[in-house]
């Protein structure tokens, strides 16, 4: 018993699973569905958002190498992410991936994780939203009372909480209805976003862009406390600072959150077609083109305004900084782009999140009610709407300003358990078909391991302390609830089905 939580799913299993007529999800998306998926979610708070932030307070002009890095970290993490989901094409990413490698008990934690990800994410997401849908309302007779637009400074924040409500609708009606709006949507963000790079180049002054790494300096606001600074400089004794190199890192470690779209890519296996062919293609085609895109936007907003009059607590930084240079119509334009746009990002990652907490629930870890699914829609809908209602909850009487970092820590712990899972089924089992395989194992897999764990520790104390929390108490749910409960726990249950 005491060996329990080492205990394994076998990919044979799992696969057995997808075909239960209760627990089965409808196959609809392609190659280009998942590549749409992966830049639409991608493209959000990374651009419209988080860019201004990190440029004013860590890397100035240097976000731009910030992005390039988190993109590295990303590619070597997707590499390991194909690999698995074409060799295991299940629903719940990297939970399917550490459950089938590790045992139970670490893929519970990284299940556990996922929907700390991606419900804190979305809820972030639809509070993005609302602070955009405040910019393009102003001034008009449908402007939004302060009292209803923000948690922060008002009562509530009920925009946010209407749109995931309304999302909730649109992802219990079929992935492929979400798939179209995702896509219609996504080529509305990707035009706006090149017309902000091509308008933009028009009003970068080189200048700005000196220096490209501003020299490290100590931080102006944390009152002597380590709490708000990266917690490798704790660790290692360095005095606190912000810029310079380690502003580079540090900031690579908050706009990470950017680039968790692949991720999601992957909780899609069960639902996509010829799986171990598109997969990688949408994995690898949705990541090139929005880092690419991403390092465009960084300089041309760092080029337009020095990054020392940006204001990180600016909602909308693009925005801004066209306004700054005098074409306020560009400013109205990224604001109606990135409303939009958001509302794609934020349903993407609701869906991830009923994904993985669908795998779960199908394998007992969670009550097992929740992964039946709609016989005519063929989505987890129960899921779906619990998982809806909390999520608007959270986003309505939350503040999140603070709360991407927390998503981007889940995340990169995720990307560590996936990167080791490679080397360990490679070894476990080498007699798998592997529809794509990562090159130069295990030294790929490692590099990538210690790469985002690296990213981990440029991340705030405050941020960890809190993942800790979220550990501990998913610690006191494994073991009051789901080891009993887990099918695994009950063999002949296992082998009937």
């Amino acid at each position: 018993m005491a060996g329990e939580w080492k205990r394994t799913k076998s990919i044979e299993q799992s696969i057995r699973d997808t075909e239960d007529p209760e627990h089965q999800l409808k196959k609809n998306l392609g190659a280009f569905d998942l590549i749409v998926f992966g830049i639409g979610v991608c493209i959000g708070a990374g651009i419209f958002v988080l860019t201004g932030h990190a440029a004013a307070t860590n890397a100035g002009p240097g976000i731009a190498l910030s992005f390039l890095i988190a993109g590295l970290a990303c590619a070597l993490a997707a590499v390991c992410y194909a690999e698995f989901a074409s060799t295991v094409p299940v629903a719940g990413s990297a939970y399917t991936f550490t459950f089938a490698t590790m045992g139970e008990l670490l893929a519970w934690i990284i299940g556990w994780d996922l929907i700390l990800e991606f419900t804190v994410g979305a809820a972030a997401l639809a509070t993005s939203f609302s602070q955009y849908l405040a910019v393009v309302l102003e001034g008009t007779p449908l402007a939004i009372p302060e009292a209803i637009a923000t948690a922060e400074d008002g009562v509530m924040n009920l925009p946010a909480g209407l749109l995931v409500l309304g999302l909730t609708i649109v992802l219990v009606s079929g992935i492929k209805l979400s798939s179209r709006i995702n896509m219609v949507v996504t080529i509305l963000k990707v035009v706006v976003v090149l017309v902000v790079i091509v308008a933009g180049l028009f009003f970068v002054k080189v200048a700005n862009w000196v220096p490209f790494v501003p020299p490290a300096e100590a931080p102006a606001d944390t009152g002597g406390s380590m709490m708000h600074l990266p917690i490798i400089q704790g660790i290692f004794g360095l005095e606190p600072s912000v810029f310079g190199v380690g502003g580079i890192f540090a900031a690579a470690a908050m706009v990470f959150f950017a680039f968790i779209g692949f991720d999601v890519v992957a909780t899609t296996a069960e639902e996509t077609r010829n799986p171990q062919r598109n997969l990688p293609i949408g994995i690898f085609g949705s990541l090139a083109i929005v880092t690419a895109l991403y390092i465009a936007v960084s300089l041309v907003i760092t080029g337009m305004q020095d990054y020392r009059e940006i204001d990180p607590e600016d909602g909308a930084p693009l925005a801004t900084a066209f306004v700054s240079v005098g074409m306020p119509v560009m400013a109205d334009l990224i604001a109606i782009g990135a409303c939009i746009g958001l509302i794609v990002v934020c349903m993407i990652l609701f869906m991830g999140q009923t994904r993985v907490g669908f795998s779960m629930a199908r394998d007992g870890l969670l009550p097992t009610w929740l992964a039946k699914t709609n016989p005519r829609f063929g989505t987890p809908y129960r899921f779906t709407i619990i998982t809806g209602i909390i999520i608007a909850v959270i986003a309505t009487f939350v503040p999140l300003s603070t709360l991407a970092e927390l998503v981007n820590i889940g995340t990169l712990s995720a990307f560590v358990l996936v990167s080791i899972g490679v080397i360990v089924l490679r070894k476990t089992r080498p007699d798998l078909p592997r529809p794509f395989k990562v090159p130069f194992v295990p030294v790929l897999p490692i590099g990538s391991a210690v790469i985002c764990f690296y990213l981990m520790l440029n991340l705030n104390l405050d941020t960890w302390i809190r993942f800790l929390v979220w550990l501990l108490l998913g610690f006191i749910v494994y073991f009051g609830y789901s080891k009993r409960h887990s099918r695994l726990h009950r063999p002949a249950e296992v082998d009937a089905r």
